[in-house]
């Protein structure tokens, strides 16, 4: 008898065992699933900010645009500077108009002066401080129309949580078709784009150290598809590319809600 009840005693708890092991077991890999499932649902950060191409190539399609105005080609040996210093403070600069490519609001462009502006005093500065990423406020030259050409502006960038960016416009077509060389202060690059129907694609760069509160010097030199690209005097691209051959406006470029300043546009047709 007694060996009886020792035998349905060791039964039970070899059971009670059992059961808590499943227990256990059916917990083990509920937590695993769960771990699983956080792991593939987290987002991957960008390894870097400007490697954001195809995703801006894949944005919304391009707004449409009003067509840019007939303006004369310039030959060769004709220029045009701009210094701003004879524009009123604070309102858009005489000849020019203002555009953008992609979203958001539109561009704050006037121009300030600036106690530190390479031909005193005026310079020309977009202030918007909008957030939207996929967003370029462009100021457009109206007066003339350039192919070959050797461009060159002084800028500063001001300040900007997203970007911090300046750049230079050529052989522009409307807002939504161009060629724009620009140096980011926050990712300290030098980049040069084709934008076609609104969509931005980098052909040729170079990465180096942008310092922003500070002027420098962007310059472009083009003839037929080559473009040499310096900065601060210093050649850092050179490319080739046939996306746009016939001759452009010029203007200036920013980025998101880079609040950057410009001086000294000048523009000389080769």
């Amino acid at each position: 008898m007694t060996y009886f009840k020792i035998a349905l005693l060791a039964a039970a708890l070899i059971g009670l065992a059992s059961i808590l092991s499943c227990r256990e077991n059916d917990t083990d890999e509920k937590k695993t699933e769960a771990a699983a499932a956080g792991q593939s649902s987290s987002p991957q950060k960008p390894e870097d900010h400007d490697a954001d191409e195809d995703q801006e190539r894949a944005a919304k399609p391009a707004a449409s645009v009003v067509p840019e105005k007939a303006a004369p080609q310039q030959a060769a040996g004709q220029q045009l500077i701009y210094n701003f210093d004879s524009d009123p403070v604070g309102q858009m600069p005489a000849k020019f108009h203002s555009a953008r490519t992609g979203q958001g609001p539109e561009s704050k462009w006037a121009v300030m002066a600036d106690p530190t502006a390479p031909s005193k005093p005026n310079v020309v500065a977009q202030s918007s401080t909008d957030t939207t990423d996929y967003r370029f406020p462009i100021l457009i030259a109206d007066e003339a129309s350039f192919q070959d050409l050797d461009i060159s502006v002084k800028f500063k960038a001001v300040s900007g949580r997203v970007d911090q960016a300046g750049g230079l416009v050529f052989r522009l077509k409307d807002p939504n078709n161009y060629y724009i060389v620009r140096a980011n202060a926050l990712e300290d690059n030098y980049r040069l784009y084709h934008v076609v129907n609104g969509s931005r694609r980098q052909f040729a760069g170079a990465n180096f150290k942008v310092t922003s509160g500070a002027w420098h010097e962007l310059r472009v030199e083009v003839v037929g598809n080559k473009f040499i690209c310096y900065y601060d005097g210093v050649k850092k691209i050179e490319a080739t590319d046939d996306t746009f051959k016939d001759a452009g406006k010029v203007g200036l470029w920013t980025k998101a809600d880079s609040v950057t300043s410009f001086d000294d546009l000048k523009v000389v047709a080769k």
